[in-house]
């Protein structure tokens, strides 16, 4: 892909003014949030919001908010220069690269919060609903002050594309959300920018978890699991031959994230644990009702 020019943009007010400019032209206005530390994952997101619309948007700000340990915060890879230049090579044509004062300005203390299911198992139950707190302000921020027409996410946060839908939805914020597939490494691997955190040996151990959702996969469309409970264990039983006790491995609806009843329809299978002191998460999403499995559809 041709290389576009971007232009880096640091204050709400300049991001908003370009964007207004643009769409009197008649362009369409197409987001991507990142925290930084880009990667192929989300440099897919941004190719498809390049090819799809006239101007992709690509934020690119560590937001402090849902890390449980400011160790975590304090680690989390940060490399502006070469996230513009991977953003630019994409296709972007706007980064937004603010400071935590400009997301955050003094005296902020507004919340945006989603409850029940979405936000309260899985990820809300292994780091409290503060998680998706976190997560759901910043989106709301920086979709009132991109105003795009669509935002992309991956298919590896389907819970956090969930509740960005589910508040998108009753807030009547007029972006359409797209979740497009999890993006692999050729091992199975999903992409995330913590895998770089990872050791050689911890990276191999990590396979695991790929494989382990594929083993609850294959359980649930060979027909040897009878029931959701029997489809994970099948999974957990992998992660454990592998030396990995999971924080969770669950077999859900994919729109509702309710423990699944029985294996029928579609469904989300759920990972997360710690590897080599990195903590992954993973899923997949399958037919029930066809021979093989479809991943991160």
């Amino acid at each position: 892909m041709t290389e576009r020019i971007v232009q880096t943009i640091r204050t709400v007010p300049e991001l908003r003014d370009a964007i207004v400019a643009r769409r009197a032209d008649g362009a369409t206005v197409g987001f991507v949030p990142t925290m930084g530390a880009l990667h192929s994952g989300h440099c897919a997101l941004i190719e498809r919001a390049a090819s799809e619309h006239d101007v992709a948007v690509v934020s690119i700000f560590v937001n402090p908010t849902p890390f449980n340990q400011a160790s975590d915060l304090e680690q989390y890879p940060r490399d502006e220069a070469a996230d513009v230049k991977a953003a630019a090579a994409a296709g972007a044509t706007i980064c937004f690269t603010p400071s935590v004062e400009e997301i955050y300005p003094a005296g902020f203390s507004t919340r945006v919060q989603v409850r029940g299911p979405l936000t309260e198992t899985l990820e809300g139950q292994e780091r409290g609903v503060g998680h998706f707190d976190g997560m759901a302000t910043v989106v709301a921020i920086l979709l009132n002050a991109v105003g795009p027409d669509v935002a992309y996410f991956g298919a590896k946060d389907a819970q956090q594309a969930l509740v960005v839908r589910r508040f998108v939805t009753d807030l009547r914020i007029p972006t359409e959300i797209v979740t497009a597939v999890t993006v692999r490494d050729r091992d199975g691997l999903a992409l995330s920018s913590r895998n770089a955190r990872l050791s050689a040996a911890g990276r191999e151990q990590a396979l695991a978890i790929s494989a382990a959702l594929q083993a609850a996969a294959n359980a649930i469309s060979d027909g040897s699991a009878t029931s959701p409970e029997a489809a994970s264990a099948a999974g957990v039983e992998r992660l454990r031959a592998a030396g990995i006790t999971p924080e969770y491995f669950a077999v859900t609806d994919p729109a509702t994230l309710e423990p699944a009843s029985q294996l029928s329809g579609r469904l989300l299978i759920s990972c997360a644990a710690t590897v080599d002191g990195v903590r992954l998460i993973d899923n997949l999403t399958v037919s029930a009702n066809r021979e093989a499995a479809t991943a991160n559809v």
